[in-house]
C-alpha cells in the first residue's frame, strides 16, 4: 500500500507465481564432543527475498520456528536455536522494523546424545517475502550424522504456520487459483526511469528559482574568461564542474544505504503512520511560506564562506569541486523544499536507498545540464531570459504546491485514526482555496508582505492565473453532495468518495452496500444466494482509491458488482481497535502468540493466512461456498477488470 508526495507514479504491484523456491536448505552435523553435535541449517535466499528471524514482535512477519523431532531418540536439546546476523529494517511489506536475512543465514542448535543415531529429522516453518508478495512453507530438515551436507528441496506450501490458526482460516476450495495473479501484465511501480524523470523535473523546477537562475551566467563567464585556462581546458572544466555537481547530490543520498537510523525505506510508514504524516505535513508547511519569503532555509553563512574561500584559493580539480560545493549549499533555500519533495516522492516500498539515488542523479544532471552546456556554448546565454521579478512568482508557485502537497500528509493521519477532520470534501475545498488564492496572485490582485510590488500582469501570468482559477473551478462541484465522482484528476491523491461529510459515517465505497467483517458478509451473501467480492484494501493505498474512482465508477462495471455481488472490504491499516472479547490469541508451533488487537491486523493476517499474499489492492471472487471463482486480480484497467467480473460470474 502505497502513496508518493506528487501521485505521479501509479503504485502498481503484480504478483508472480514461481517456478522455484526461493529459499532452499542445507543441513550438516558437526560433531562438537564426545557427546554433543551441532545441528547446522543453511537457508539459500534468493535475490530480493527476505527470509525473517525467530525473534520478531508481533504485529509483523511470522517468525520462523524450529520442531525437532527428538523426544523418542534420547536426544537432549541444549539451549535454543541461534542463528547468523540478522538485518534490521523498515519492512515494506509490515510497515514496521523486522529483522530478516537476506542471500544467506545459518541457524546452529546444540544437542547431546548417549547414544549413536543415523539422523534426526526437524521442521522448519517460515514466512519470505520479496517486495510484492509473501509465501508460508514449511520444510521437512533430516541431518544425517555421517557428516554429509544434504540439500533440502522438500518445500511445501501450507497456511499451517500457526498452531491454531483456524481462528481466522477458512475451508477454501479451488486455492490452485492463487498461485498466480488473473492480470500478469500490470507495470510495476516506481521504474528506475520514472524515478530517475522524477528527479530531473525537480531539477529543472529548481533552475527556475532566483537562487540558482542567476548564477548560470555568472558560472559560465567564470570558466569562458578565466585567462589562466586554454578554451579546451575551460570547456573540460565545465564538463567537471557539471560532474561534481552531480556527484555532491549523488553523495547526499550515501548515508541512506548505510544508517539505519535514517533509512529512507523509513518513508514507506507514511501511508499509515499518524505520527510521521503529520511531521511532513508540518515540514511541507514550513517549507511552503519559505518559498513564500516569509523567511529563509539557508545553510549558515559561516559554511557557505568557508567553502566558497576554499574555492578560490585552491586550484585545479579541487577548487572546481568547491565550486561545485558553493552552488550546492548558497542554493539550498530554493533546492531544498524541492529536494524535501523529492525524498518523499522517490522511496516506495519496491526497493531501498537505491530509488533516492536515482532521484538524485535525475536532480543533479538537470541542475549541472545548463552551467554545462553553456560553457561549451557561450553563445547561447543569450537565448536566455533576464533575471527579474518571473522567478520570484515561479517561487511563489512553488509555494503553493507545497501548501497543497502538505494535506495529503494529514488526510494520510486522518484516514487510518478516523478523525473525521478532512473528509473528501473538507480536502478538496482546501484545494479549491489554494488553486484560488493563487490566480488571485497570478492574475496580481494581492502581493506577499515583504514584496514590493504586485505580480505584473503580464501576458503568460494572464494565461496562467486563469488556467488555476478554472482548476479551483473545476475542482468545485466535487464539494456537492452529488459531487463525488468529480474531480477525477486528483483520483486517488484525495480521500475516497464514500470518506464524505454528506454520510453519517465512512461506510462503503459508491454508495455500495458492503460488509467490513468477513463471516458477516458471508452469511449476508448465503442469505442472498450471491458471489462475494473480496476487497483487501487500505485507507492509505492510492491505487485502491484509484480502483474505487475510476474502475468501479464505470456504469458495467457498478452495475455488475452492485447487483450481482456481495462486496465485503478488508481494511489492513485500520488502527481501530477491536472489542477485547474479539482478541484473537494465534499460537505459534513453538508456543509464542500473536495477538491480534485491531480492525487492520486482523484483515491482514486473514489476508495471508488464507491468500498467501500481503499487498493492496487485491480483489478475490468468491461463490457463498468459499470456492474461489478464479485467479484473483489487483490494479488494472477498466476493460480488464470488467473481463475478470464476468468471468466470475460465468464460473459460478
Amino acid at each position: 500500500m502505497k502513496n508518493n508526495l506528487l501521485a505521479l507514479l501509479f503504485l502498481t504491484l503484480s504478483f508472480l507465481g514461481y517456478s522455484q523456491d526461493p529459499i532452499t536448505f542445507e543441513t550438516q552435523v558437526k560433531k562438537i564432543s564426545e557427546n554433543t553435535f551441532e545441528l547446522v541449517t543453511t537457508a539459500n535466499i534468493q535475490n530480493n527475498w527476505r527470509l525473517y528471524s525467530q525473534n520478531l514482535s508481533s504485529g509483523g512477519a511470522i517468525p520462523t520456528e524450529f520442531i525437532f523431532n527428538y523426544k523418542s531418540q534420547s536426544i537432549k536439546l541444549i539451549g535454543d536455536v541461534k542463528e547468523s546476523q540478522s538485518i534490521t529494517k523498515f519492512d515494506p511489506i509490515f510497515q514496521v522494523e523486522q529483522s530478516y536475512f537476506e542471500n544467506k543465514s545459518t541457524f546452529t542448535q546444540l544437542i547431546e546424545t548417549n547414544k549413536t543415531i543415523d539422523n534426526i529429522s526437524a521442521v522448519i516453518a517460515y514466512q519470505a517475502c520479496d517486495d510484492i508478495v509473501c509465501i508460508f512453507r514449511e520444510a521437512n530438515l533430516i541431518f544425517n550424522f555421517d557428516g554429509s551436507t544434504l540439500a533440502i528441496d522438500n518445500i511445501d506450501l501450507t497456511s499451517d504456520i500457526y498452531e491454531n490458526n483456524n481462528a481466522l482460516a477458512i475451508d477454501l476450495k479451488n486455492t490452485e487459483l492463487l498461485s498466480t495473479i488473473n492480470d500478469s501484465s500490470a507495470l510495476t511501480s516506481n521504474s528506475y526511469l520514472n524515478l530517475f524523470i522524477l528527479g530531473f523535473i525537480g531539477g529543472l523546477l529548481a533552475l527556475l528559482t532566483p537562487c540558482v537562475f542567476p548564477m548560470i551566467p555568472l558560472t559560465v563567464s567564470f570558466f569562458t574568461n578565466n585567462n589562466n585556462n586554454s578554451k579546451n581546458n575551460s570547456k573540460f572544466n565545465a564538463i567537471t564542474y557539471g560532474l561534481f555537481i552531480i556527484g555532491i547530490y549523488l553523495t547526499l543520498s550515501i548515508p541512506f544505504h548505510f544508517l539505519d537510523s535514517i533509512n529512507p525505506e523509513i518513508l514507506n510508514s507514511i501511508s499509515t503512520n499518524a505520527g510521521l504524516n503529520i511531521f511532513f505535513f508540518i515540514v511541507f508547511v514550513l517549507f511552503a511560506f519559505s518559498f513564500f519569503g516569509f523567511y529563509e532555509i539557508t545553510i549558515p553563512s559561516k559554511w557557505v564562506n568557508s567553502i566558497d574561500s576554499k574555492s578560490n584559493s585552491i586550484g585545479g580539480y579541487i577548487g572546481i569541486f568547491f565550486m561545485a560545493l558553493t552552488l550546492v549549499l548558497v542554493s539550498f533555500s530554493c533546492t531544498g523544499p524541492i529536494l524535501g519533495s523529492l525524498l518523499v516522492g522517490s522511496i516506495s516500498s519496491q526497493g531501498g536507498a537505491i530509488q533516492l539515488t536515482i532521484g538524485m542523479l535525475g536532480f543533479g544532471v538537470a541542475l549541472a545540464l545548463p552551467f554545462t552546456i553553456f560553457a561549451l556554448f557561450p553563445n547561447l546565454l543569450s537565448t536566455l531570459p533576464k533575471s527579474g521579478r518571473w522567478m520570484n512568482t515561479f517561487k511563489v508557485i512553488l509555494g503553493f504546491l507545497e501548501l497543497g502537497f502538505a494535506f495529503k500528509f494529514l488526510s494520510n493521519a486522518d484516514l487510518v485514526e478516523h478523525w473525521g477532520i478532512l473528509k473528501r470534501e473538507v480536502f478538496i475545498g482546501i484545494w479549491v482555496l489554494i488553486s484560488f488564492a493563487l490566480s488571485m496572485y497570478l492574475l496580481g490582485l494581492y502581493k506577499f508582505p515583504h514584496e514590493n510590488k504586485s505580480v505584473i500582469t503580464s501576458k503568460f501570468n494572464l494565461i496562467l492565473g486563469f488556467f488555476v482559477l478554472g482548476f479551483s473551478v473545476y475542482l468545485f462541484p466535487a464539494l456537492l453532495q452529488n459531487g463525488s465522482d468529480k474531480a477525477r484528476i486528483l483520483s486517488g491523491f484525495t480521500p475516497p468518495a464514500f470518506y464524505s461529510i454528506y454520510t453519517k459515517s465512512n461506510d462503503c465505497p459508491l454508495g455500495f452496500t458492503c460488509f467490513k467483517d468477513f463471516d458477516s458478509g458471508l452469511s449476508y451473501a448465503k442469505s442472498q444466494n450471491k458471489p462475494i467480492l473480496l476487497d483487501f484494501t487500505g485507507w492509505a493505498c492510492v491505487n485502491c482509491r484509484r480502483i474505487e474512482e475510476n474502475v468501479w465508477t464505470d456504469p458495467q462495471v457498478y452495475s455488475l458488482i452492485n447487483d450481482n455481488f456481495v462486496l465485503i472490504s478488508l481494511y489492513v491499516d485500520d488502527r481501530k481497535e477491536l472489542d477485547v472479547k474479539d482478541f484473537i490469541t494465534l499460537k505459534y508451533k513453538s508456543g509464542k502468540e500473536k495477538i491480534i488487537k485491531t480492525v487492520g491486523e486482523k484483515g491482514a493476517t486473514f489476508q495471508a493466512i488464507n491468500f498467501k499474499s500481503a499487498s493492496q489492492p487485491y480483489y478475490v471472487l468468491l461463490d457463498n461456498d468459499l470456492r474461489i471463482l478464479n485467479k484473483p486480480i489487483q490494479y488494472t484497467s477498466k476493460d480488464k477488470y470488467l473481463n475478470w467480473l464476468k468471468e466470475g460470474l460465468s464460473n459460478l
